[in-house]
């Protein structure tokens, strides 16, 4: 086989990737398929390590992120170090679109939390392709209608309910259904210092939230999960 023949091949294999990608993306998913085609031909894979920092609070943001495998967060930093997470994504989820149409500096320091797969686009490319294709704009005007309203309910949460209040909706919003159970797995990376910098808080204070909602029988703390045992109550807690 030539040298040709194999770049050829791994150029489809690249760009047969890529579409999957997308089409697991639900901002992407239900766009017609000579669109998801298009930027599939547009996309750059990138790979991160744990701990790498992919892009930088108030740097030139150039791209946009689809996330294929792992986790990553979103940071800001204030000048005294204080650090509060903002955002928290996985695989089939897409990050820097708010620079997309703006021009703005990306508005948080994006960081691996293991080892992760992605996909970038230029945002110059992207724009562009908007201009010729209006469902591809609309999917990005709605997940920027759906993030601005995460970010909404971000500062009411940390302006107007207390540490175990904010706590109770974190654990329902990552809730998962395995055998019969509503469980939030404790990942290598989520540790109590993780979780409280989510939160807006710190580790004591995280650790009394979890003893309390734990005695007042709405979760069962474990060793790699967290059991919601009541998610109704829980989600009455959330709110109070």
């Amino acid at each position: 086989m030539s040298r040709l023949t194999i770049l050829r091949s791994d150029s489809i294999d690249s760009h047969n990737r890529a579409h999957q990608v997308l089409t697991a993306t639900p901002v992407f998913a239900t766009l017609p398929a000579k669109i998801l085609a298009t930027v599939a031909s547009q996309l750059a894979p990138r790979a991160y390590v744990a701990g790498q920092v992919i892009c930088t609070e108030g740097d030139a943001a150039t791209s946009l992120f689809l996330l294929e495998t792992g986790w990553v967060k979103g940071v800001r930093m204030t000048e005294g170090g204080r650090k509060q997470a903002i955002i928290v994504l996985r695989g089939g989820e897409i990050f820097g679109a708010e620079s997309v149409f703006t021009r703005a500096p990306y508005p948080w320091t994006v960081i691996a939390l293991e080892a992760t797969a992605a996909w970038t686009i230029d945002n110059a490319t992207l724009k562009s392709l908007t201009g010729r294709h209006p469902a591809l704009a609309i999917a990005l005007l709605e997940h920027l209608g759906a993030r601005a309203c995460d970010y909404i309910q971000l500062v009411e949460d940390l302006s107007l309910r207390n540490v175990p209040a904010r706590l109770a909706w974190t654990l329902l919003s990552h809730a998962e259904s395995q055998g019969g159970e509503l469980i939030v797995p404790r990942r290598s990376w989520s540790t109590l210092d993780e979780i409280a910098a989510r939160l807006g808080t710190v580790r004591d204070v995280l650790s009394r939230a979890l003893s309390t909602l734990e005695g007042e029988g709405l979760l069962r703390l474990e060793r790699h999960q967290i059991v919601l045992i009541d998610p109704v109550k829980l989600r009455d807690r959330g709110r109070a």
